[in-house]
């Protein structure tokens, strides 16, 4: 069973230096508040993986936390690109090893079922022609397929909408490659916006995103997904999108977001409590109207 910790906690306990790390969730239920933790704790020497870098790791390099960024696609979803995460990769601050989405969740399969390799056929893109697949022979015929090698995390790092009191965890909504990248991982750790009865979602057994036993730990996190969303329970913060454009643009302004809403905060509720008056309400508010 899953052990229940503070937030802080589990990233000083589950979190070294020099770690792989998967920040689970596409575009839905991102991780921001472990991210924010990671950066006050000062790790450093990281490995990133994710499907879609996001502003979380737009952030996270802003805090000098990572050497390597292992992805798929990097961009403000809808606004433009990661002005920080261009900028590092630029000053060869760090290095990158990029696959197309497809590419990428095949590695995280691969790591999931503890194969070797995971057979792909999508067409030769200027991705594979930088870095040209390996390909193996089909055992079946003569064909030649080409394969991606596994990824496996040192620790994923997931949030969903809520936790029994054994630690299962259930979500609702767009959960991309969440489950591939947990059963990768050695260890994998949660946030939940909440703690509810098992008795409670007796009915709600097809939202089991992952088994307490397959969990190392979970910690109550209310907004930690914050600017993305949790679909029911907040919207989506596009002003925040927009705005991080503009300030991630300017390194100065960029590390004094990061002193004011990261190093300068204790937790979530304190990060929460430094949004424009208004702005969780309205966010709660449009999440009951998403179509």
């Amino acid at each position: 069973m899953a052990d229940f910790l503070p937030l802080q906690d589990a990233v000083a306990r589950y979190v070294r230096d020099g770690d792989h790390l998967y920040l689970a969730g596409f575009t839905h239920l991102i991780p921001f508040a472990f991210g924010h933790e990671i950066i006050r704790q000062g790790r450093r020497h990281l490995t990133l993986s994710r499907a879609t870098p996001d502003l979380v790791y737009d952030q996270m390099l802003a805090a000098h936390v990572a050497d390597r960024v292992v992805f798929s696609y990097a961009g403000n979803p809808g606004v433009g690109n990661l002005p920080v995460f261009r900028r590092a990769v630029e000053s060869g601050e760090v290095e990158i090893e990029e696959y197309t989405h497809f590419e990428l969740v095949a590695r995280l399969a691969a790591g999931a079922a503890g194969l070797p390799f995971w057979p792909v056929r999508s067409l030769e893109n200027d991705l594979s022609r930088r870095r040209p697949r390996p390909h193996v022979r089909s055992p079946f015929g003569d064909e030649e397929v080409a394969v991606v090698p596994p990824l496996r995390p040192d620790v994923t790092l997931v949030h969903a909408h809520c936790a029994d009191e054994d630690g299962n965890l259930y979500a609702w909504g767009l959960l991309g490659e969440i489950k591939e990248a947990a059963l990768a991982a050695d260890v994998v750790i949660a946030s939940v916006e909440e703690v509810r009865s098992a008795a409670s979602l007796r009915a709600e057994r097809d939202h089991l995103l992952l088994p307490s036993f397959r969990v190392q730990s979970v910690s109550l996190a209310p907004w930690g997904a914050h600017p993305s969303y949790v679909l029911g329970r907040y919207d989506r913060d596009t002003t925040f999108y927009t705005e991080w454009d503009a300030l991630a643009r300017d390194p100065s302004a960029t590390e004094e977001w990061l002193k004011r809403f990261v190093f300068g905060t204790a937790d979530r509720a304190a990060y929460t409590a430094l949004l424009p008056k208004g702005r969780l309400a309205a966010l709660k508010e449009a999440a009951q109207h998403a179509g």
